[in-house]
């Protein structure tokens, strides 16, 4: 259920992080939460052999908290500080500082997902052992596609930082979710979907710094072979 679920938020935290484009990265976050929405009943089915219907009301509730509220927040703020301070200010002072408290605000969606099962998590201490293979392979293989299929496909940096964490970045909260409502008497399913994000944030993070390592030979590379064409 975790590696199925592809993210709606923190992928644009690290996106930014490693200069990728944001504005590309966000144009895909209404697909990535329709289509996980619509295809995580079908990988239950698949892989667990449970139907779980969805109610309309909690499809509304995701969409109205992680799309259309953020969205009116952040406008109506950019809008007041832009108008009051400048454009200028706004994109050269306040838009960098912003960027170390995403990571923060990460840390505490975290911990309050490991908060709401902390009885589970100190009976089973191992998981987090057994957990970190398959997300550390995924991460490393689904790292390797991205790489090969942004080379095939001549992505600029940009957009391969935009790819590769889209297909990285994984939306624990969603799974959580709809994990309890499926196995209300599995706790160790909604604990491996806790564990997951704790593995995710320093991932990504290095992933971050490998995007940038690479940054200066990924851009020769991309604008040689648009000299080629």
């Amino acid at each position: 259920m975790l590696l199925v679920t592809p993210c709606t938020d923190w992928y644009l935290v690290f996106t930014d992080i490693a200069d990728g484009d944001v504005p590309l990265a966000t144009s895909l976050l209404p697909y990535n939460l329709v289509l996980q929405l619509v295809l995580l009943p079908v990988y239950l089915y698949a892989f667990a052999g449970t139907l779980v219907d969805l109610p309309l009301a909690l499809l509304a509730e995701s969409v109205l908290l992680v799309l259309v509220v953020p969205l009116l927040f952040g406008g109506v703020a950019r809008w007041g500080l832009t108008r009051t301070k400048g454009e200028t200010w706004f994109r050269e002072r306040f838009l960098p500082r912003l960027s170390p408290v995403q990571i923060l605000f990460l840390a505490l969606a975290i911990g309050a997902m490991f908060a709401s099962q902390g009885a589970v998590i100190v009976a089973n201490p191992r998981l987090l052992a057994l957990m970190a293979v398959p997300v550390v392979l995924f991460y490393a293989i689904n790292l390797a596609v991205g790489f090969a299929a942004g080379r095939l496909l001549s992505f600029s940096y940009g957009e391969l930082v935009c790819f590769t964490n889209t297909i990285l970045s994984r939306n624990s909260p969603t799974a959580l979710a709809i994990a309890v409502v499926a196995f209300p008497n599995e706790p160790l399913i909604p604990l491996a979907l806790v564990i997951g994000p704790l593995l995710e944030l320093p991932l990504l993070g290095l992933i971050s710094q490998v995007h940038l390592a690479v940054r200066g030979r990924w851009t020769t590379g991309f604008d040689a072979s648009r000299n080629d064409r």
